[in-house]
């Protein structure tokens, strides 16, 4: 039985901001220890019993999940310096004491919520969605895709728009208005289905422009972040040849 386990409370230290405008400070609690547990569990033993390592009952502290099972990203935050998801990180398998973080790129609406709303925007400028009705009285099949789209279109289809990859990436700042990795594999995703490709172009111009495919660093941080494995590098790949040809063709049409 490793030391972890066997410990009866594990210590945690949390990076607090009581509202959006306040400014943030740091709480400490020890948390009664069980097998298997995770960070969700042991934010909610805290919310039991908010009483800090200094003995004073403090508000509990505000977190954001959902699922419990890493498919909604809801409780994507920084855990011992790296960006992930709360529910799949195992106190066993953390250092202690374990340090918890807002996401730092996007805007903290209490302790380790943030607000994602900027990702949710910028899938609508690039039209992240299908523009016809799926649903048909006949009995004709849907479109035909081939197996290798459909491997790639089904990795790219779990993302979680969880946060990790625009927190891991070096050009999403407060400098910049770079969409981002998760907002282009959309792009991708939709490109590449039938259903989809009557708005790849407006897409390819959307992602032209500013804030887009051009403003990416290739650091690669995104692919290695993702808790989801997404072959980001090659998505992002894919679309600087696509953008390239079509800035092309359309200076040739001039």
């Amino acid at each position: 039985m490793s030391e972890k386990t066997a410990a009866a409370t594990v210590l945690f230290r949390i990076k607090r901001q009581d509202t959006p405008a306040a400014a943030p400070y740091w709480d400490e609690f020890r948390v009664p220890s069980r097998p298997f547990m995770n960070v969700v569990a042991a934010l909610m033993e805290i919310q039991k019993n908010p009483v800090n390592t200094a003995g004073r009952r403090v508000a509990p502290v505000v977190w954001d999940c959902n699922c419990l099972e890493e498919v909604c990203g809801a409780c994507a935050m920084i855990v011992n310096g790296r960006a992930r998801q709360a529910c799949s990180a195992l106190v066993r398998d953390l250092a202690e004491p374990i340090v918890l973080e807002a996401l730092s790129k996007f805007p903290v609406v209490r302790d380790l919520m943030v607000d994602r709303a900027v990702m949710f925007e910028n899938l609508k400028k690039v039209k992240a969605w299908t523009a016809v009705d799926t649903t048909s009285d006949t009995a004709e099949a849907g479109p035909r895709v081939p197996p290798r789209v459909q491997a790639l279109n089904y990795q790219l289809a779990r993302c979680m728009t969880c946060g990790c990859c625009m927190e891991a990436c070096p050009q999403v700042n407060r400098r910049s208005g770079f969409i981002g990795p998760a907002v282009l594999a959309q792009v991708k995703l939709f490109n590449s289905h039938p259903l989809g490709q009557p708005l790849a172009p407006e897409r390819l111009e959307a992602i032209m422009g500013p804030g887009g495919i051009a403003e990416c660093g290739k650091a690669q941080n995104c692919q290695k972040a993702c808790p989801k494995q997404l072959p980001l590098t090659q998505v992002l790949a894919d679309l600087g040849r696509q953008t390239s040809v079509r800035a092309l063709t359309g200076w040739l049409r001039r």
